[in-house]
């Protein structure tokens, strides 16, 4: 079984992307709505919060293990591999793939995420180990309002107002570093035109869980939410991206 973990409903982002390379996959995701979002949390937060919901993925039966939350990958102060008894092969993170994917690529790299990754530096020193400079713009406030069903006038006027005063290179490529901010991709490309090309990193996340968790991950496609507290925009987000699927919610307080 697969076991997906994010602060919230951006991992069912990520999610989406499994499913259509792992359709026959069993998942189980854990969205830790009580304590959303991550990104403005401190590290020691993070460690703890990441550490706990990942061994509750464990204790569900989750074999190989996708964390989805950037804010996690740019902050935690242990080895997940060491504290979790897990082989690198069982666990797959979002910088990784997301900077292997640009391997060979020329274009001018904008790396959009919450304060806890830009501050980190984890994707602009990984970019440099391929090579390559990216610009970063935080977003402090987006994943939260998103994860309490903001409106789009109000997502977009956050968007504006963290680019205000940014030059974008023509050729630019947009990386969502944030799970939660390719649920919002159409405000992003009404506030920054057509010409910035967006890139969503589950896609990439995606292409690494089919090499690694493929063939031993075939199932029944069973899909179970768990959430730490109860979210109707999650329900309906989930609603909405898996219309044709069955699942589970189970709500622990």
């Amino acid at each position: 079984m697969i076991g997906i973990f994010d602060s919230g409903m951006g991992g069912l982002t990520v999610l989406s992307a499994i499913r259509e390379v792992l359709p026959s996959s069993d998942v189980v995701y854990f969205g830790d709505t009580l304590n959303a979002p991550y990104g403005v949390r401190s590290r020691e937060d993070l460690t703890k919060l990441t550490v706990e919901g990942l061994q509750l993925l464990q204790k569900r039966g989750a074999n190989n293990i996708v964390s989805a939350c950037n804010s996690v990958s740019a902050s935690l102060a242990v080895s997940l591999f060491d504290a979790l008894s897990l082989a690198p092969q069982q666990l797959i993170e979002m910088v990784g793939p997301t900077v292997a994917y640009f391997k060979g690529s020329a274009a001018p790299l904008v790396l959009c995420a919450t304060p806890a990754t830009i501050q980190s530096g984890i994707y602009q020193n990984a970019f440099r180990m391929i090579g390559r400079d990216v610009q970063g713009v935080a977003i402090e406030p987006l994943a939260g309002a998103i994860e309490n069903g903001a409106t789009a006038e109000e997502i977009e006027a956050i968007i504006a107002a963290a680019f205000k005063g940014t030059v974008l290179e023509p050729g630019s490529i947009l990386i969502l570093a944030c799970t939660h901010y390719p649920i919002v991709i159409s405000a992003f490309r009404k506030v920054l035109g057509s010409d910035v090309t967006i890139f969503d990193p589950a896609f990439a996340v995606a292409e690494r869980a089919e090499k690694q968790f493929w063939p031993q991950e075939v199932g029944d496609g069973r899909t179970t939410f768990i959430l730490s507290k109860d979210s109707e925009p999650f329900r309906a987000l989930a609603a909405k991206l898996f219309p044709n699927t069955k699942f589970e919610v189970e709500v622990l307080q």
